[in-house]
């Protein structure tokens, strides 16, 4: 499966010389972020992550895309730094355990309030609501519901189901991602 999205992204990347793109990736703990960020990275799933503390910038180029990812932590200690990594990024991704349904208030409260902040104004995003391959998550429409993206109207806003685990529609992410790259 890791071949197919070499593949595409390779086959984008041939479109441009060259692309990059500077990504936030945020979300509450244990959202999955950080398995999001190895998924891009080595096309594999692992079950060894660690929570991440304050951040990790990794780079991953596949082709003639390169990707810069900030992967910050989702502890409500580090919330407050979030606007920090995003500052400048030519996307944010908000990641949401779709099977944890009793914590959609924070999550939405905390999008909200990182989507307040006039640095960010504009900047695409895109929330992927992981997990899906656990019986009982949340379908595309609960997520936009629960977390109101409807009401977002100051940025491009994208929303997918998605599983790191099973890679299930990870490649209509990555066609997103290189969509906002340069």
């Amino acid at each position: 499966m890791s071949s197919f999205f070499s593949a595409l992204l390779q086959w984008l990347s041939g479109l441009f010389f060259s692309k990059t793109a500077e990504i936030a990736i945020v979300g509450l703990q244990a959202s999955g972020k950080t398995s999001f960020v190895n998924v891009l990275g080595t096309g594999q799933w692992s079950e060894d992550v660690v929570p991440t503390i304050s951040f990790n910038l990794r780079k991953v180029k596949k082709g003639n895309v390169t990707l810069k990812i900030w992967d910050v932590a989702g502890q409500p200690k580090y919330r407050s730094l979030w606007e920090r990594y995003c500052n400048g990024v030519d996307a944010l991704v908000f990641v949401v355990d779709s099977a944890d349904k009793e914590k959609f208030e924070t999550a939405r409260f905390e999008l909200h309030q990182l989507l307040s902040q006039s640095s960010l104004l504009g900047v695409p995003l895109l929330v992927l609501g992981n997990k899906n391959d656990i019986d009982g998550h949340a379908s595309v429409n609960e997520l936009i519901k629960a977390l109101q993206l409807d009401k977002i109207t100051n940025r491009p806003v994208s929303c997918y189901s998605c599983s790191m685990k099973s890679q299930h529609n990870l490649d209509i992410v990555l066609q997103w991602l290189a969509a906002r790259s340069h």
